[in-house]
């Protein structure tokens, strides 16, 4: 896809756990979204963010991560689904801004067992949605992800998990250029 100006789009990996499959996901994301063209990505890892657990204090990592999600034009979140629901560590990313979701597109990259962390990407979109951030229809899941994927990162399927995620790019960066547009036009009013 050829574009005049990059957007920013920051890829978040949602689960914090020891020996999650997480960045595993995101990496492939990460190479495909390359290839996809016109993107400046900044893959942020909330395992290495260290927020905190308590929200509402003043805090140096909440502090750090804001001005990276204020610049990022969408949002794709790499989220497994742990209890039919996603991370807590994802949801105190989210509650930690406002802002910084207000009028952007947000993409959801799920894995997992049977369910490939679709119930958890259904919670997502409805949490997005009252913080007037806008879900894209369309998702990448992997079900049974652990087998799923080759020793060197790459899927399986990777004729089929490419085409789910280019569906995905071509609506996020759609939206993103649309939200962008509005937004410099006139503020967002909420």
């Amino acid at each position: 896809m050829q574009t005049t100006d990059s957007l920013r789009v920051a890829i978040i990996i949602g689960s914090t756990r020891e020996q999650r499959f997480g960045p595993t996901v995101a990496g492939w994301f990460h190479d495909h979204a390359l290839k996809h063209g016109g993107l400046d990505l900044d893959l942020i890892d909330l395992a290495e963010t260290g927020l905190p657990d308590v929200l509402g204090r003043p805090d140096d990592a909440v502090d750090a991560l804001a001005p990276r999600l204020a610049q990022a034009d969408a949002f794709v979140f790499v989220t497994p689904e742990y209890n039919r629901g996603y991370p807590a560590a994802l949801k105190t990313a989210i509650d930690s801004y406002v802002d910084e979701w207000k009028a952007k597109p947000v993409a959801i990259v799920s894995y997992g067992g049977v369910s490939g962390g679709l119930r958890g990407a259904e919670q997502l979109r409805q949490v997005m949605g009252e913080l007037h951030a806008v879900t894209i229809r369309d998702a990448v899941s992997f079900h049974s992800c652990w087998n799923k994927f080759d020793d060197d990162g790459l899927p399986l399927d990777i004729a089929g998990a490419s085409a789910a995620a280019t569906a995905l790019l071509n609506q996020l960066t759609w939206w993103a250029r649309a939200l962008r547009a509005a937004r410099t036009a006139q503020p967002y009013p909420f």
